[in-house]
């Protein structure tokens, strides 16, 4: 074999609970959902309803919870209130972006992109809540999102002013010794 590891995924159910099927007539066009939510918040669905070896159920109530976090992504990295131009943090936030680097990488490596993407709604809330973050905490978030929704967090990317391409930019590195908490 030419491969080190083989993975099966599994499958996707219809509404109905039956697998989906066009003989059955339970499949969902990409194209109707691309319409209605975008491309990103189709991937980052498909990604985030759970294990990739998983038998999974369509839900397009799941679809528009994927979808109302793609949109706080885009407020929370617009909001130019909130930015600190250095790289300043409170600790709390310090330590949950570099615990969500270090949870994102590990997931994506292991293939649980579930994880990954639940991770960065933590984050995501709790940059919500913060009064403040660095501006460097919300390009880091991009490069974390970026392989699940590519065209938003380039989009993003630019207007904060990064380049080049986030695609081109390395991968943010979690610094092990701000993970302890007090």
């Amino acid at each position: 074999e030419p491969y080190k590891k083989l993975f099966h995924q599994g499958l996707i159910l219809g509404e109905d609970g039956n697998k989906m099927s066009k003989s059955v007539g339970n499949v969902v066009s990409p194209d109707v959902v691309i319409e209605a939510y975008g491309a990103d918040s189709l991937r980052l669905f498909e990604m985030f309803l759970g294990p990739l070896e998983a038998v999974k159920p369509w839900s397009e109530n799941g679809i528009e919870g994927v979808h109302r976090f793609l949109r706080k992504v885009h407020r929370e990295c617009l909001r130019t209130d909130k930015h600190l131009p250095e790289e300043e943090n409170d600790a709390d936030t310090l330590r949950l972006l570099h615990e969500t680097i270090l949870k994102v990488t590990e997931a994506i490596e292991n293939l649980r992109f579930n994880v990954a993407i639940s991770q960065m709604m933590i984050l995501t809330n709790h940059l919500q809540k913060a009064e403040s973050y660095s501006i460097e905490t919300a390009r880091a978030l991009l490069q974390l999102l970026a392989p699940f929704a590519p065209h938003l967090a380039e989009e993003l990317w630019e207007k904060l002013g990064g380049s080049p391409s986030i695609a081109n930019h390395p991968w943010p590195k979690a610094r092990k010794e701000l993970l302890v908490a007090d």
